[in-house]
Order: structure tokens, then sequence, then C-alpha cells
């Protein structure tokens, strides 16, 4: 179906005066962003849902093959403001193996507390965010950003930025951790869980949250598997795939952690999902601060400025807050990448949202999108 009238001409049963058309966005409060949904519905129901997107096309990747391989850092951090840390060092990542460039294992553990500290505030956001978008205004989101003032502060401290840290270098971390600095993350992750008790509390037995978001938007275990589907949104419909656990990069394979999984793949599978996340996240927080060795954070031999990278191609892929962030590079021997491209979870797990709308009503359809967790830098680069 591509219009309005093939679904009069499809013998669908609708007659003209039927349908309703709406056009959601790009600026609406409830498509997160610079985001359309052109919406059909009959009465409340959605009988179709196509995403517009491309108003926030910033030709990151092309920029990025016209400039040196370290200019392109700073740009990652813009793909999902949430998320800075974690794009650093996937794009990091991918440089390395193309290069062959050893990390120090302190640089690995301070990539795991950063990334950690990324996804716990990245769910916790995501939660406040999509209670939210079900008419809960103010007090669970306000709850969550204070919480993510919190990683901020200690954003700010080791980076000099809350969000656009550009904290990741070839081989390393561009500074390295004080200990205060280590002591201020020791007292988030001693607190933070009274965080997520007070929230569940709070909302998870919610009757209203329950009947929102219980059997709404359902997304079964092989559609998200065939769509490329990755992260929370995998995980809620009972597939334990992360990529911490399947290429156990960095030193992921030293930390005892499991990976929450849904059983029905709904939107309230999704919310819990993250909320359980945070708790393993804390789990290898407390376990890495504790391991944590002292030595270098940053490989002396890893050229960042003049780098020209012997002619090859790598891929480079983590575990986002969102799902798989990977780099797809290819050198020919210059000082800039020959093909630089990025997997975005945002963009691929987007791809579902008209299957599991249809058949919603509107207001469904305004929590489903929140429960995919999308950032439109992301999704258009």
């Amino acid at each position: 179906m591509n219009t309005v009238a093939d679904l009069f001409s499809e013998n669908t049963g609708f007659r003209e005066g039927d349908l309703l058309e709406l056009s959601m966005g790009p600026h609406h409060p409830s498509t997160h962003g610079v985001f359309r949904m052109n919406v059909t519905l009959d009465g409340e129901r959605v009988v179709r849902l196509k995403p517009v997107f491309g108003y926030l096309h910033r030709n990151h990747e092309k920029i990025a093959e016209g400039n040196s391989y370290l200019a392109a850092m700073p740009y990652t951090d813009r793909l999902d403001y949430l998320a800075g840390m974690t794009n650093n060092w996937a794009y990091a990542h991918a440089v390395e193996k193309l290069c062959g460039v050893e990390v120090p294992v302190r640089a690995e553990y301070l990539r795991v507390i950063l990334a950690e500290l990324t996804r716990i505030q990245n769910h916790a956001c995501l939660c406040g965010f999509l209670v939210q978008d079900l008419g809960a205004s103010g007090t669970p989101l306000m709850y969550a950003f204070r919480e993510r003032e919190k990683v901020l502060d200690l954003f700010e401290a080791i980076s000099g930025s809350r969000m656009m840290g550009n904290f990741q270098r070839f081989g390393g971390c561009r500074e390295d951790a004080k200990p205060e600095w280590l002591a201020a993350v020791a007292k988030l992750v001693a607190e933070f869980p009274s965080f997520l008790d007070e929230f569940e509390e709070l909302l998870a037995g919610n009757e209203i949250i329950l009947s929102r978001t219980q059997g709404i938007g359902v997304m079964k275990a092989d559609q998200a598997v065939n769509a490329g589907v990755t992260g929370p949104v995998l995980r809620s419909t009972g597939v334990a795939h992360d990529l911490r656990k399947v290429d156990r990069y960095g030193v992921y394979s030293r930390f005892e952690f499991s990976v929450p999984v849904g059983a029905h793949g709904d939107t309230y599978d999704r919310y819990m999902v993250r909320l359980l996340e945070c708790r393993e996240s804390l789990k290898i927080l407390a376990q890495a601060l504790k391991d944590i060795p002292d030595g270098p954070v940053l490989d002396p031999k890893a050229k960042q400025k003049g780098l020209r990278p012997k002619a090859g191609e790598a891929y480079g892929r983590i575990e986002g807050p969102k799902g798989e962030i990977g780099f797809y590079l290819i050198s020919d021997g210059g000082p800039n990448p020959y093909r630089f491209r990025i997997r975005p979870p945002s963009l691929i797990n987007l791809t579902l949202l008209e299957d599991i709308c249809l058949g919603q009503t509107l207001a469904d359809a305004v929590a489903v999108l929140g429960s995919i967790d999308i950032v439109l830098g992301e999704v258009d680069r």
C-alpha cells in the first residue's frame, strides 16, 4: 500500500471518507526530533504508517571521507547526543582494526566504564521519555533527568564536555581518570540502585502503564532478526544477542553479567529490558572499578595526526545503548578514509515501525515509537 487511494482500490472495504490522513511532524512533541509519521487512520486505528526522515541529514559520511581519520572523531559524538562516548569507541575500534593498533588494558577498562555510564543514562532517559509519551507528564522524566545530570557531570569532569566529549583516540583514551573521578563513579554506582528501585516501584506495576504497554506494538523475534534489529529492542523479543557477549570486545570477557530478555516483544518488555540492563551495567561498573589496573591509557606508538593506514578495510562494532553501532572503513593508503560508512542502530530499529503499529490506536503508535528509542542525528547522519 503506497497511498490512501491504494487502500480504496485494493478491495479493503474502505470507502471514500472512511480514512483520515494525518501528518505528524517533523516538529511534533511525540516524534522525538525532526521526524514525521504519515499516518492513515480508520477511526483511531492505524491502517498505514510511513516514516519520513532526512531533515537532519548533515552529509556526515562524505565529510569524513574528505578529512583525516582523527578529524572524523568529533562528528561521531553528534550522531547520538546521548551516546557520544560509545560512538567514539565504535569508530576508534574500527580504525584500530584497520591499523592493527593495540589498546592498553587500563584504557580498555576506562572505555568500559564510560560505555556503561552511557548506557544507564541513555536507558534512564528513554524510560522517562516513554512514560511522558504515555501521558505521565513531568515527574518520571525529571527523575530520569536528575540521574542523567550526575552522569553528565562525570563526563564533563573527564572530557571537558557534558555530551560532545571527543574523548577516544586510536589506541586508547585522550586523558587518564584521576582517583577522585573513579571515586565519584563508585559513589554513583552505589546510589543508582535506589533510583531504579524508586522508578520501578512508582511505574512498573502501574495499572495505566500496564494497560497502555502490554500487548501493544508486539515485535516477533523472527521479524526482528530478519530486519537486523539489535539492542534492547531485539532482546525484548527473547533473543539474547549482545555484542558484549558475542564479540567479547575490549575486556568484557572479564566481567560477570547477564543479558536480560523479554518474553513478548511488546512496549512493556522494551521498557523493562532497559531497566534490567541498567542493573547489569551497575554490576559491570562495580567490577571494572575494582579491577582497573594502573598503566597508560594511550599506546604511545599509535599515530593520531597524519595517520595513513595500509590499503585495506575493517568493520568495527560495539554494543551501544540502542544496539549495534558500527563503522565500516576502506583505506587506499591515503590520509583520509576512501570509504566511511556507519551502521546506526536507530535507523535499522526504526524499519519495523509500521509493522508493529498497524492495528494499534494513534496514541499507542506514539508510545511504540518512544519504546524504539531513536535519535534523529543517527537516523539521518
